[in-house]
């Protein structure tokens, strides 16, 4: 089971750190990761763990950091922007058979958490 919190609202330049419980899935060698879908928009992979490495979407990329302890997988955003706004999901278990950006790679999903960027 996977379950996000930590979503809000936020001004532009503000930071939120989501956290997501996922103890069944944290020792898993087959990867962890953030997707969010903003309104109006496809799906996007943010950020992954996958055997030691962290991965993040262009997008994303100086600004956010995923990482994880013994139970949870966390995501900090900082510096965020208005487009950073959308449904944040933490997914588990990479499937391996196509890009670790692609939202269907990822099998197991957790509910998701809002985030809003707005001044």
């Amino acid at each position: 089971q996977l379950m996000e919190s930590g979503g809000g609202s936020v001004q532009p330049g503000g930071s939120l750190r989501l956290s997501c419980a996922a103890s069944s899935y944290i020792y898993t060698t087959a990867g962890l990761a953030w997707i969010r879908q903003g309104p109006g928009r496809e799906r996007e992979v943010v950020a992954i763990i996958d055997r030691g490495a962290s991965l993040y979407a262009d997008s994303v990329k100086g600004r956010f950091t995923i990482y994880k302890d013994s139970g949870n997988l966390y995501l900090q955003m900082n510096d965020l922007k208005p487009d950073d706004s959308g449904r944040y999901y933490c997914a588990a278990e990479r499937a391996y058979r196509q890009s670790w950006t692609l939202p269907d790679e990822w099998k197991y999903w957790g509910q998701g958490t809002q985030v809003t960027v707005t001044s």
